[in-house]
């Protein structure tokens, strides 16, 4: 199994080392690190090291969490998914003692974290990594850390089902009933921690989480498109009640028992401005977590369970049927001389008006044989740039922010070229385009939390109830 396990700060320090079988150099902290800044593999367009990479018969394998680098090394042939996963579960565990997961809370921490890796790892074998699992053998308690942009509490809800607050989102992303309603720092708490001073905040956050695999052909066609989606849980209620989750009632297990009218041109579920109800979804397959229990799934789509300690995935979906692309782009490549090349980009977006993309990033591979690019934005655009990378000759262009509802921006991308190229030839070597982004309170496969229910408890009680949607971009591809 692994040899080794650290934690990077993205300066490079090393925080957290921990030595299990003494094969590997105790420099591989600081190999690891300039061989991950300074990658060149043999993909030269390649920015960024793989997450699994050897150098010198050590394997190195990695994640980002938080903007930390979390590291395995092994000598011999580990499975790198295993591995992955550990690192995975790792931060995941972390996150939960400590709160807020960086590299501040780490240093605070660093006693209380070499006690968890010393009872999750034992000569480099993962043993315990549940959070609920290690209580009974982990003494140290969390140093709390106050986040830096923390967001106004709320009010406790009437049974309305609100968003959580996203780190460092504006609190008008948020409104109930016409009030704007956001959660406290309960969130950001450690989740075994005792509260100390003020009376403990009664609170059940679920995030339904999604992330899209989509590809376009060069007239716009979808070729193949996925979503892996997630529903995770973090509770903070007292005495471990029960909760019971709603789904959509027309949820469809398996594309075998759904109407062919759906798969094939029909719909149901939402409306194309967002304010539809619950629908009809078609789900290929799915997992649940240990804890739940599904004695009435199959009749109304509800699941009840007592939440673990740390947060958890309550359930893990899969769906493979072709939806609603939040995202169109319609590129065209036109030769202006031979020694000139235009690409235009029109970016569109299909997601309903009442949610707004973030942190838009579209880019393009381009010719070798460009040696310059100049690029035209909409007039009087905000927040939108656009670089040229010569070393791995890409174009990116970004969008801080997008709102939904059939709303354009324009790129036209001006290349001079070194060399005379046909337009054939350009079209072979230029793209394939690729987007990423992140959409709060949007999910495209309209998969919804109908309602979230506490049980068990007496009528007075009313704890905080936050649901939220985030849709990310997991491999969102244009061919030209």
């Amino acid at each position: 199994m692994i040899s080794q396990f650290f934690i990077l700060s993205p300066r490079g320090d090393c925080i957290i080392f921990r030595d299990y079988r003494c094969d590997v150099p105790k420099t591989s902290a600081e190999i690891f690190f300039r061989k991950f800044r300074f990658w060149k593999g043999d993909n030269e367009a390649a920015e960024e090291a793989p997450p699994i990479f050897n150098l010198d018969g050590v394997n190195y394998l990695y994640i980002k969490c938080s903007g930390l680098l979390f590291v395995a090394t092994a000598r011999g042939n580990v499975s790198p998914s295993f591995v992955l996963e550990l690192l995975q579960r790792i931060a995941r565990v972390a996150k939960d003692y400590l709160g807020i997961l960086n590299e501040e809370s780490l240093r605070k921490n660093f006693v209380l974290v070499y006690e968890l890796l010393d009872e999750m790892m034992d000569f480099g074998y993962p043993q315990s990594m549940s959070t609920e699992a290690l209580k009974a053998f982990v003494f140290n308690e969390s140093v709390p850390i106050m986040d830096s942009s923390p967001l106004p509490g709320g009010a406790p809800g009437s049974g309305m089902i609100v968003p959580p607050a996203l780190g460092g989102a504006a609190a008008s992303l948020f409104m109930s009933g016409g009030r704007s309603r956001v959660p406290g720092a309960a969130m950001m708490r450690s989740v075994v921690a005792p509260d100390t001073g003020m009376k403990k905040r009664e609170e059940v956050f679920v995030d339904v989480i999604e992330r899209l695999s989509v590809t376009f052909s060069p007239n716009g066609y979808i070729l193949t498109c996925e979503i892996d989606g997630t529903i995770q849980m973090k509770s903070y209620l007292t005495a471990n009640p029960e909760v019971r989750i709603a789904l959509n009632e027309d949820l469809v297990i398996g594309q075998r028992n759904a109407p062919a009218s759906l798969l094939y041109g029909g719909g149901g579920g939402m409306g194309e401005d967002g304010s539809g109800g619950f629908g009809i979804v078609v789900l290929d397959d799915c997992n649940f977590h240990e804890s739940v229990r599904l004695d009435s799934f199959d009749v109304d789509r509800t699941m009840t369970l007592v939440p673990p300690d740390g947060e958890f995935s309550v359930i893990n979906y899969r769906m493979t049927h072709e939806f609603k692309p939040p995202f169109r782009v319609y590129p065209v490549l036109e030769e202006i001389t031979p020694f000139k090349v235009e690409l235009f980009i029109k970016l569109k977006a299909e997601f309903p008006a009442t949610a707004t993309a973030n942190s838009i990033v579209v880019r393009v591979p381009l010719p070798k044989s460009v040696i310059k690019v100049s690029c035209d934005l909409d007039p009087g655009a905000v927040g939108q740039s656009t670089d040229f990378k010569d070393a791995s000759k890409t174009l990116e262009w970004t969008i801080k922010k997008m709102p939904g509802g059939g709303n354009e921006h324009t790129c036209r991308a001006k290349m001079t070229l070194n060399q005379e190229r046909g337009s054939g030839s350009m079209k072979k070597e230029t793209g394939p385009i690729s987007l990423s982004f992140n959409i709060p309170m949007y999910n495209a496969s309209r998969l919804q939390v109908r309602y979230l229910q506490v049980l068990n408890k007496g009528k007075a009680y009313n704890p905080y109830r936050w649901v939220r949607y985030v849709t990310h971009a997991n491999s969102y591809v244009v061919r030209l």
